[in-house]
């Protein structure tokens, strides 16, 4: 329906429209529904709404639409293939009843939707105007607007474009007969997979009634709050001690495959060691035993209570979210919940009714639980394969001890109980006075060698919240691959330790997180100004007494593996690593750091690490929100008290030096190491260097020109793939743009691509160079309008702060001078700025990361299989030579350390003038 309607016939009109006026558009399906969403400037929006109605009014569909549209679906079921969720979702779907629509291929590919009707004389054309004349009904369709117009204004608009779209007046489809999916023998067993990715999971699942009428109570949401409850006397704190899990989340993710009008699921996902893969039946029990415990114990209105309170405070203070994303919610809930509760319905608790909460409670006992264990030690135990994604996997009875013992009365674990009353909870909300001058931007109020403090009082918002951000900066990191690993493990033990400690802050909407960035730990606190210090204290406690145990420190390093591993075996993060390895000289690279950890690291050299970094550092920190100057500074003082270190001995750049790139194509081409895994992923990118902002907004505005044309002749016209899109990018303060297509080595070779990205960039030229002043003008007054949008919380306005602080560049009015910048621009600058990096001189790099199908031979001229589910255990780059097809055209980079100690380093730079 995006590809063309009777008034607007253009295939990508709407698209083209929406860019030109700095819009978005998305659509999703689900079991239920299909959600439909756009925003645009909002001197466009009537002309928008208007195109986008005849989607549903009066839709073209073309046959050869229909065709290349399917590619794209194609591709997005490659695209989903190698992912762990979807595969166990479709597999869960697999044990439905038969017939029941459970059990229904939801990805489609160009198996169902091409191949298969035509040998059975299928016309899918006809049956897709079949499907929107049966299902696209005026009379069960929902539709939100929202803008600054005024709301007569929004209504005559709704009424004179929409009244045109079609009743059929047939009832809505109801499925809600069709209940008891799981109701069968094969449900209730122990499910054995073989996961994409290196983890070991245990997921227990139960399949029960519906449960979206009992919104007003949720049970759902009040079990899974104690079940997912990390702190003393919880599932996971027991299993953690144990050293025998690491994560465990507990609930409904209310998508429509977890809760439709059939069935409501809940589940329970554990992310285990190896030693809790070993100890997998006890888990479970263990999870059995909490259960037990809280059926017998039955709902507590303290705890319910508690609950009602967060979600209120939240709700009450809640910042405004991203009207596309807000009318998408709203939609949504238009659908599910009465008039009265549109906006609250899926938020808050409304009244407490023991007996729903324990009907539900009471359900979940082990007889009806389904088991499902995730881990690549399955290997070889797994005879049967799923039919669409090709999943792994083998079924097996409960041993007979433990289905014996949980039919029995079982003990209770002393050690499991509720949650003790939270401290964490907000009372004051009151909005503090200004105790120095009101000020536009941060301003620095603490300058010592040790660390600087910038800090902005918010007088916009108005809410009792506040953000801190610090980042603490040390030479160490960068040192060798080794400390860079120091590092992660320090990082991944800090929060370990901090998990238990800390969650009931956590569930108060205090949140945290602590990141190993590439040259200091950022430690990010946002919630509730009430009770934030607390939580603060307690995170930089915690670091300045860091420790761990040998126990701790394995599993740690364990999992750290898998973590580096599960990132290698991704095209998309593989090809990134390989891109700022080659640009970013001194980088230590995603393989060296696996390197670094299989040879091995000792707890010592981690303590010993982590007393260096503690010794001496430079502290940065950026407050915001509902604090005053002296309460701001209150906690870069904790920092300095409690660590007590000395400072840097000389400054030190957060950043990169880069290598400049000869002039010529460069290529890198190497293999994608999950030999399972169809997707390549393809870079082009050209290497501009050290620039202004006036460059810098240049090279935004030239990318804004590319991104409907480059997806139109990418995806839409050629059907390369799903995901393509053009980048600005400032790689270290270096600027540069590139074109990224994902595409499948079952469909196109990787250099095929690299051509066609040329193809297009070449008629990119002859496409600006025909623009018309209007047109030019209409693209830049979109961008300026895009950076004078008004930030619709105080998170993102902190984000943009903290980005400026924490690459050292300040210049926290950016916005203003891009802007300037822009409304000076003609298009023979564009056109020129164009042409300066296409010339003969252009610095260009490609990136193939190439994936496993029959269009990328192996070195021996065979084509190149994608069914062994298998990982090249050896985690090295396998350079592949270029073909004949760009071998005259492009220079092969088939050494990246050698090919980059030949280069001439860029100087430091930022681009902040």
């Amino acid at each position: 329906v995006f590809m063309g309607s009777l008034k607007y016939p253009d295939e990508n009109g709407f698209d083209a429209f929406l860019k030109k006026h700095g819009g978005s558009d998305n659509a999703s399906t689900d079991c239920e529904r299909t959600v439909f969403q756009f925003d645009v400037q909002r001197k466009y929006f009537k002309e928008a709404l208007d195109r986008w109605a005849q989607f549903f009014i009066h839709p073209l569909m073309i046959r050869d639409a229909i065709d290349r549209e399917v590619e794209a679906v194609d591709s997005e079921y490659q695209l989903a293939r190698p992912s762990d969720a979807n595969r166990k979702e479709m597999l869960f779907g697999s044990l439905a009843r038969p017939g029941h629509p459970m059990g229904k291929f939801f990805w489609g590919n160009a198996e169902t939707l091409k191949h298969e009707p035509k040998k059975n004389n299928i016309d899918t054309h006809a049956r897709l105007r079949e499907f929107w004349m049966h299902y696209y009904s005026a009379h069960y369709m929902t539709l939100v607007v929202q803008s600054k117009e005024t709301l007569d204004t929004l209504e005559n608009w709704v009424t004179e474009i929409f009244s045109q779209i079609p009743n059929n007046g047939l009832p809505k489809p109801n499925f809600g007969h069709l209940t008891d999916p799981f109701d069968t023998p094969a449900f209730n067993k122990l499910y054995r997979v073989v996961p994409i990715r290196k983890i070991h999971a245990l997921t227990i699942t139960w399949a029960l009634p519906p449960q979206q009428q009992h919104y007003r109570v949720k049970p759902l949401h009040y079990i899974s709050w104690l079940v997912g409850h990390e702190g003393k006397g919880s599932i996971l704190s027991y299993l953690r001690k144990k050293c025998w899990a690491l994560a465990l989340f507990g609930g409904n993710g209310e998508t429509g495959f977890e809760q439709n009008s059939t069935y409501s699921v809940f589940s329970i996902s554990i992310t285990l060691t190896d030693e809790g893969y070993e100890h997998f039946y006890e888990v479970a029990h263990t999870v059995f035993q909490y259960l037990k415990m809280l059926q017998k114990l039955g709902p507590e209105k303290r705890v319910f209570e508690e609950i009602q309170k967060i979600e209120d405070n939240e709700f009450h203070y809640q910042e405004q979210t991203d009207p596309v994303e807000y009318v998408e919610n709203m939609c949504e809930n238009m659908q599910l919940y009465p008039l009265q509760d549109f906006l609250t319905g899926d938020q808050l608790l409304f009244e407490y009714k023991p007996e729903v909460i324990a009907e539900a409670l009471n359900q979940l006992v082990p007889q009806k639980a389904n088991l499902v264990l995730l881990s690549g030690a399955n290997e070889g135990k797994c005879n049967l394969k799923e039919k669409w994604f090709g999943t792994q996997y083998s079924i097996e009875d409960v041993e007979n001890s433990w289905a014996e013992l949980w039919k029995s009365n079982f003990e209770l674990n002393p050690d499991l109980h509720l949650p003790a009353e939270n401290k964490y909870i907000a009372t004051d909300f009151t909005l503090k006075a200004f105790d120095c001058p009101e000020t536009e931007y941060p301003v620095k109020i603490v300058n010592t060698p040790q660390g600087s403090l910038w800090y902005k009082k918010d007088n916009k918002f108005k809410i009792p919240k506040a953000y801190i951000r610090f980042h603490l900066i040390t030479p160490l990191i960068q040192k060798s691959a080794a400390n860079v690993v120091l590092f992660d493990i320090f990082v991944n033990i800090l929060t370990h330790n901090l998990a238990e400690p800390a969650y009931e802050a956590d569930v108060a909407q205090l949140e945290y997180k602590l990141v190993a960035g590439e040259h200091g730990l950022i430690i990010r606190v946002k919630g509730f100004n009430h009770k934030l210090p607390l939580l603060f204290q307690l995170i930089i406690d915690y670091l300045a007494e860091f420790s761990s145990t040998p126990a701790v420190f394995t599993m740690i390093m364990e999992q750290l593996k898998k973590t580096y591993f599960n990132i290698l075996i991704k095209p998309e993060t593989l090809a990134k690593d390989v891109r700022l390895l080659i640009l970013e000289y001194a980088r230590w690279s995603m393989i060296d750091k696996y390197r670094a950890l299989m040879d091995g690291l000792s707890l010592e050299s981690l303590l010993s690490f982590v007393k260096e970094f503690k010794a001496q550092l430079f502290v940065e920190g950026l407050v915001q929100g509902n604090v005053t100057s002296t309460e701001s500074m209150d906690f870069l003082k904790y920092v300095v008290d409690k660590l007590n270190f000395m400072p840097l001995e000389q400054e030190m750049p957060v950043q990169f030096q880069v290598v400049e790139l000869p002039s010529g194509h460069h290529l890198c081409k190497v293999r994608a190491l999950n030999k399972g895994d169809a997707n390549s992923e393809v870079t082009v990118y050209y290497q501009s260097g050290t620039r202004s902002l006036r460059e810098y907004t240049l090279m935004e505005l030239l990318v804004m020109h590319m991104e409907e044309p480059c997806f139109d002749f990418l995806r839409t016209k050629q059907t390369l793939g799903y995901h393509v899109y053009p980048t600005c990018r400032n790689t270290s303060g270096i600027l540069g743009f590139s074109v990224t297509v994902g595409t499948q080595a079952t469909k196109y070779n990787s250099e095929i691509v690299d051509k066609k990205i040329e193809e297009f960039l070449s008629s990119f030229e002859e496409k600006i160079e025909n623009l018309t002043e209007d047109a030019f003008n209409t693209q830049v007054t979109a961008l300026i309008k895009l950076k004078e949008c008004e930030d619709t919380h105080l998170g993102e306005e902190v984000d943009r702060n903290w980005n400026e602080v924490v690459t050292q560049q300040y210049l926290f009015d950016r916005l203003a001078h891009e802007i300037e910048a822009l409304k000076s621009f003609s298009k023979s600058d564009l056109v020129n700025w164009f042409k300066a990096h296409r010339g003969p001189g252009s610095k260009m790099l490609s990136v193939h990361v190439v994936g496993y199908g029959k269009y990328e031979p192996e070195g021996d001229g065979t084509p190149s299989g994608e069914d062994s589910n298998s990982s090249c255990e050896v985690m090295q780059l396998a350079y592949l030579p270029p073909s004949p097809l760009l071998a005259d055209s492009t220079i092969p980079i088939t050494d990246i350390r050698a090919f980059t100690s030949t280069l001439s380093l860029l100087p430091y730079h930022k681009i902040v003038k």
